[in-house]
Protein backbone atom coordinates (compact mmCIF):
# COMPACT_ATOMS: atom_id res chain seq x y z
CA UNK A 1 0.00 0.00 0.00
CA UNK A 2 0.80 3.11 -1.09
CA UNK A 3 0.61 7.05 0.09
CA UNK A 4 1.77 10.19 -1.28
CA UNK A 5 1.70 13.14 0.69
CA UNK A 6 2.95 16.86 1.09
CA UNK A 7 5.22 17.37 4.15
CA UNK A 8 7.56 19.74 5.64
CA UNK A 9 11.32 18.98 6.62
CA UNK A 10 11.70 20.14 10.63
CA UNK A 11 14.78 20.12 12.36
CA UNK A 12 15.53 17.43 14.74
CA UNK A 13 18.63 18.07 16.49
CA UNK A 14 21.05 18.21 13.62
CA UNK A 15 19.22 16.58 11.03
CA UNK A 16 15.90 16.70 9.13
CA UNK A 17 12.49 14.83 10.04
CA UNK A 18 9.41 14.28 8.39
CA UNK A 19 5.93 13.13 10.24
CA UNK A 20 3.58 10.65 8.66
CA UNK A 21 0.13 11.07 10.08
CA UNK A 22 -1.25 8.47 12.83
CA UNK A 23 -4.54 8.53 10.19
CA UNK A 24 -2.26 7.46 7.23
CA UNK A 25 0.17 4.91 9.61
CA UNK A 26 -3.56 3.19 10.88
CA UNK A 27 -4.68 2.96 7.24
CA UNK A 28 -1.00 1.25 6.19
CA UNK A 29 -1.20 -0.85 9.49
CA UNK A 30 2.21 0.26 10.70
CA UNK A 31 2.88 1.57 14.18
CA UNK A 32 6.23 3.46 16.26
CA UNK A 33 9.18 1.55 15.69
CA UNK A 34 8.15 0.19 12.35
CA UNK A 35 10.61 -0.08 9.80
CA UNK A 36 9.27 2.32 5.67
CA UNK A 37 10.83 2.29 2.77
CA UNK A 38 10.80 5.88 1.64
CA UNK A 39 11.69 7.59 -1.24
CA UNK A 40 11.13 11.55 -1.75
CA UNK A 41 11.76 14.50 -4.05
CA UNK A 42 11.21 18.28 -3.49
CA UNK A 43 7.80 19.49 -4.18
CA UNK A 44 8.06 21.60 -6.42
CA UNK A 45 5.46 23.35 -8.63
CA UNK A 46 6.05 22.64 -12.55
CA UNK A 47 4.74 24.92 -14.90
CA UNK A 48 4.73 24.22 -18.19
CA UNK A 49 4.48 26.45 -21.43
CA UNK A 50 0.63 26.17 -22.31
CA UNK A 51 0.23 27.52 -18.41
CA UNK A 52 2.48 30.29 -19.05
CA UNK A 53 0.65 31.02 -22.20
CA UNK A 54 -2.84 31.01 -20.73
CA UNK A 55 -1.46 33.39 -17.91
CA UNK A 56 0.03 35.77 -20.01
CA UNK A 57 -3.28 35.86 -22.19
CA UNK A 58 -6.19 35.94 -19.00
CA UNK A 59 -3.71 39.39 -17.79
CA UNK A 60 -3.66 40.82 -21.27
CA UNK A 61 -7.72 40.41 -21.65
CA UNK A 62 -7.90 41.73 -17.85
CA UNK A 63 -6.01 44.70 -18.84
CA UNK A 64 -7.59 45.28 -21.84
CA UNK A 65 -11.21 44.87 -20.11
CA UNK A 66 -10.15 46.53 -16.97
CA UNK A 67 -13.28 49.60 -16.52
CA UNK A 68 -15.93 46.79 -17.97
CA UNK A 69 -14.98 43.78 -15.32
CA UNK A 70 -15.00 46.94 -12.56
CA UNK A 71 -17.93 48.06 -13.85
CA UNK A 72 -19.55 44.60 -13.66
CA UNK A 73 -17.86 43.87 -10.52
CA UNK A 74 -20.04 46.82 -8.93
CA UNK A 75 -23.54 45.56 -10.02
Amino acid sequence: MTFQATQKIIKVGSSGAVTIPVKDMRRMGVKFGDELNISYEPAVEKVDNHTVEVVELTQKLIERHKTALKNLSQR
